[in-house]
Parts: C-alpha cells; sequence; structure tokens
C-alpha cells in the first residue's frame, strides 16, 4: 500500500520517491524565458507576413524566385499540399533547408565525411562541389556505444557471414528465410533481456506500427504518452483500438485515465474494455527524458493494465549492463508485458525486435504482418547484432562493452553538467544521452547547425512541426566513441557559437566544479 501511494504522489520535477526509486531520478525543462517567447513568435509572425508577400508578388510576378510556384501543366491536378502546409514548406522551411539530408561518404562514427553541397536557387535543389570535408565530429548519429565502424570484431564477423549466406534471403521467415543465425540472434536477445522470448525484425518503425494492431483491436483501450514516437501512434492508429494521450511522463494523468477506463468502461455500452495497454517509450529522442517506469509498473499492476515499453533509444545506452531503463532502475523484466527495441542505434545494425513471455512471442509469429510478410533480416546485419550484443554481455572474452556502456554514462553527465554551465537551457534526464538544447527562435535554428559546420561539427537542428512551434532545438547525441578531447573541443565551439548567436538563455547558472573521476555515484552526485 504504502509503494501504491508513492507512485500516485504529484510528479514534481526533481522530486524523488523513495519507495520506488533506488537513485534520484533528475530531469530538468526549464521554463522558457518571457522576452525569448515574444521575440520567438514574433520572429514566426515576421516570416509568415513575408511570406504572404512574397506569394503576392509571384502572382503579379514581381518576385525573382519562382520555383516556388506549380509548373503550369500541373495546375490541374489536386494540390499534392494543404494550404499552410505547402506555404509553410515554401518560405519557412525552404530558407533553413540545408541543416537536413547532408550526405555523408564514410561510417558515421565519432568523425565522419560529409559531400559538400551549393544552391543557387534558395535551397530548392542541390548541387555537389566534388569536395569532401573530411573529419567533422559527429554529434548527429545514433551510435551510442560506437558499435557503427568499419574495423574491429564486429565488421569482421559481418563480412565472414557475408561470403557464406549472401546479403539477402529473398523470402520471408515462414517460408525459406529462417536461417540459423536468426535463431541464435532471438536466444541471443531473449537472454541479454532476461525474459523468455525474443522475435526480430527487419525494420524498426515496423516493429512498431504492425505489432501494436495484433495486439489489441476494437474494445480494447490504448493509454499513450503525448510525446510517444510516430511508429508507436501509427500502429495505435492501425489497430483500432479506442486511444486515449496522457501529458508526458505525468503519472496523475495516466492514473486519471485509468480510473476513468475502469469506471466508466467503452462509450455507449459501458462495458469493461478487452484490454487496456499503456505504450511509453525508455528515452523519449526529442524531450532527453527518461520514463518514470518503476511508477508506471505500479500502476500498470494496480489497475491491472499491460505496459508497451518502447527501448528503441535506451536499450543500450541506459543502466550499468546496458540493458536498458529496466537495468537503470533495477526493475524486473518480466513486470514489462511487452519490450519493444531496435537495433538500429546501440548495436550499429537494423532492425527491431519484441520481447517478452513465450506465448506473447508465438502468437506473434503467426498473427503479425511484419513477421508473416516481410522479408528476413539481412545475414551480415544479424551477425552485426550478435557480434555486438555479446560484446555488451561479456561473452567475447573481453570487457571492451562494459568499458563502452561506462564510458557512453560518463560523457553524457560530463557534457550535459558542461552546457548547464555555459548557461544553455538543457532537457531531459541528467543520464539521457540524448542532449536537447533549446534554440527558440526560428532564424538561430539555421545560423546555428551552419556556424557548428564551420567549425568542422555536425549537428542536428529541429523545428517545428517536429517539436512545439517555440520550442525549436538542436539535438545532440552522445557516443562511447567520443574522447573527453573530442567533447571539449565540440563544449568550446558551442560556447563561443553560443555568444554570437545569444543562446545562453538559462537564468539558473551553475558555478563550473573541479572534474572528478567517474564512478558508479556520479548519477547522485550531479547538481540540476
Amino acid at each position: 500500500r504504502e509503494r501504491h501511494d508513492q507512485s500516485h504522489a504529484a510528479p514534481k520535477r526533481g522530486q524523488h520517491h523513495g519507495g520506488l526509486y533506488k537513485r534520484p531520478f533528475v530531469e530538468s525543462f526549464e521554463e522558457t524565458p518571457m522576452l525569448v517567447a515574444v521575440l520567438t513568435y514574433m520572429g514566426y509572425g515576421i516570416l509568415t507576413i513575408f511570406g504572404y508577400l512574397r506569394d503576392f508578388l509571384r502572382q503579379w510576378k514581381i518576385e525573382r524566385c519562382h520555383i516556388a510556384r506549380e509548373k503550369e501543366e500541373q495546375r490541374d491536378f489536386v494540390p499534392l499540399y494543404q494550404d499552410f502546409e505547402n506555404f509553410y514548406t515554401r518560405n519557412l522551411y525552404m530558407r533553413i533547408r540545408d541543416n537536413w539530408n547532408r550526405p555523408i561518404c564514410s561510417v558515421p562514427g565519432a568523425k565522419m565525411d560529409l559531400m559538400e553541397r551549393a544552391s543557387h536557387d534558395y535551397n530548392w535543389t542541390f548541387e555537389y562541389t566534388g569536395r569532401v570535408v573530411h573529419d567533422v565530429i559527429n554529434l548527429g548519429s545514433y551510435n551510442y556505444l560506437g558499435f557503427a565502424e568499419n574495423t574491429g570484431p564486429c565488421a569482421e564477423s559481418a563480412a565472414e557471414v557475408t561470403v557464406k549466406y549472401g546479403v539477402g534471403v529473398a523470402s520471408s521467415r515462414q517460408e525459406i528465410g529462417n536461417l540459423d543465425r536468426h535463431e541464435e540472434m532471438e536466444k541471443l536477445v531473449a537472454k541479454f533481456l532476461g525474459v523468455e522470448s525474443a522475435m526480430a525484425f527487419g525494420m524498426g518503425f515496423a516493429t512498431n506500427s504492425m505489432n501494436i494492431p495484433a495486439l489489441t483491436g476494437k474494445g480494447c483501450l490504448i493509454l499513450s504518452d503525448e510525446l510517444n514516437h510516430a511508429s508507436l501512434v501509427l500502429g495505435a492508429r492501425l489497430s483500432g483500438s479506442i486511444i486515449r494521450v496522457f501529458k508526458h511522463n505525468n503519472m496523475q494523468s495516466l492514473e486519471k485515465l485509468l480510473r476513468e477506463a475502469i469506471v466508466h468502461g467503452q462509450p455507449r455500452t459501458h462495458r469493461p474494455w478487452k484490454k487496456i495497454l499503456i505504450v511509453v517509450e525508455g528515452i523519449y529522442s526529442m524531450e532527453g527524458s527518461i520514463v518514470r517506469l518503476p511508477e508506471v509498473i505500479a500502476l500498470k499492476k494496480h489497475y491491472r493494465a499491460y505496459l508497451y515499453l518502447d527501448e528503441a533509444h535506451s536499450i543500450g545506452a541506459l543502466g550499468p549492463r546496458g540493458r536498458g531503463v529496466v537495468d537503470y532502475f533495477g526493475l524486473d523484466p518480466c513486470d514489462v508485458d511487452v519490450m519493444m527495441g531496435t537495433f538500429t542505434k546501440s548495436f550499429g545494425a537494423a532492425g527491431g525486435y519484441i520481447a517478452g513471455k513465450r506465448e506473447l512471442i508465438e502468437y506473434l509469429r503467426s498473427h503479425s504482418h511484419s513477421a508473416v510478410y516481410a522479408t528476413s533480416m539481412s545475414p551480415p546485419v544479424v551477425e552485426q547484432i550478435i557480434t555486438s550484443m555479446k560484446c555488451i554481455m561479456g561473452e567475447d572474452g573481453t570487457t571492451i562493452g562494459c568499458e563502452r556502456v561506462r564510458r557512453l554514462a560518463e560523457n553524457t553527465v560530463y557534457f550535459r553538467k558542461r552546457l548547464r554551465e555555459m548557461g544553455f537551457i538543457i532537457y531531459g534526464n541528467k543520464d539521457s544521452p540524448v542532449v536537447p538544447m533549446m534554440l527558440y527562435m526560428p532564424a538561430k535554428i539555421g545560423a546555428f547547425g551552419r556556424e557548428m559546420l564551420k567549425r568542422n561539427i555536425g549537428v542536428v537542428v529541429v523545428g517545428f512541426p517536429a517539436t512545439p512551434i517555440i520550442e525549436s532545438r538542436a539535438r545532440f547525441c552522445i557516443s562511447a566513441s567520443h574522447s573527453r578531447e573530442l567533447l571539449d573541443k565540440v563544449l568550446g565551439a558551442i560556447c563561443e557559437v553560443g555568444d554570437v548567436l545569444q543562446l545562453k538563455y538559462s537564468r539558473h547558472r551553475i558555478q563550473p566544479s573541479l572534474v572528478r573521476p567517474f564512478d558508479d555515484s556520479v548519477y547522485e552526485d550531479i547538481d540540476d
């Protein structure tokens, strides 16, 4: 009873629930300064006014850039875009489009090679100059443990398997596409996660969008976090279940929906729901926040619901053993009904998995569209997963995997703390390797990306509609492959660009402290 009451306490930011959490759970979401918010809205307003003015001038053929207009031969067709979507793309997005889709021509490790391109028509089309920008520091890849590499045991094993099996199976698992390597991989995934069984899929997005419809249907209720990934949202919609959204990581909001669902039942008939499925993520990739899993599990048990946990960003990247958010909180994997994750990030491969009880996996093998119809995973990709996972588990006879997990945690704490000391507003949990740094104003989105690239640093900048219109940001992804010297160089460049663009918005400056050796207590020592 005591544990249940604590799980229902108001989830204040930074509050510690001693009965559920073994270490302090600290997250920071500093409020947007009022002046910055006003200037951000003004910036979007000015861009919108000038956009409509340019559209007006295009009609009178005064505007020089005519590429934004529909071609004459297209005028008889139904418009491809809605009015505002088309307007936003033409007049706002195109101004800073050069910050996205930059092609690289190397392994996306700690450093990468970037193909230089130029535009002569206001970012509508790009031409390659033939020049390659070498050794660009990579802060955008989800290469959390540094396994995206073309040398070492993983690459060698994948090359051997390619020679033996080829690069494709050209069949589904249920026909003649089931290899012994697939079976070994799934057994290894189940062992890694500490569950009875697991199955793998060739695409991470489809792992969510095609399996949720197999788990729920009409007469079922899905309770989804408001910041869940598009694949979870699509899967929930395809299932035909009723969907209700709770506020991000807010346990009061979740419990309110659970209570209402049990008290009122289904709409009109008021019959009990066939299933209630809570859908959450381990690490939210835009916020850098970690799910309040101990509280979610306490609520799930009390109200007899099911829990679907998406560990796309947290598996391999969290926990002392790299087992994800369940390992991070020291919980029992059996308390999570459906464990989902991807191999595309920490393992440097492709695809996703679903893990849990044996009955669940056997059911999905015959009912999941992505299991029945999709082509099975490529053998070298499977081998990359097996080799990297054994490395993390220490089954390769080395401690390289453990060292990478530890280095990632050390780099994350160090990088986040230094950014806060500089005066930037940083979102998320102090242990999350996804580090969003707030930019706010639309003009600064493109300026920050370009200024960092001038300093040979590749970063990801994000704006509306991927984020709320007032919360544009740069999103850094920390990796175990980043050395301390590399991070210091990046931090120096961010500090310099932050001064030039006036990005140091935080009103809570933290005094720099002496850097101490990293140990297991570092999670508890960092002041927010």
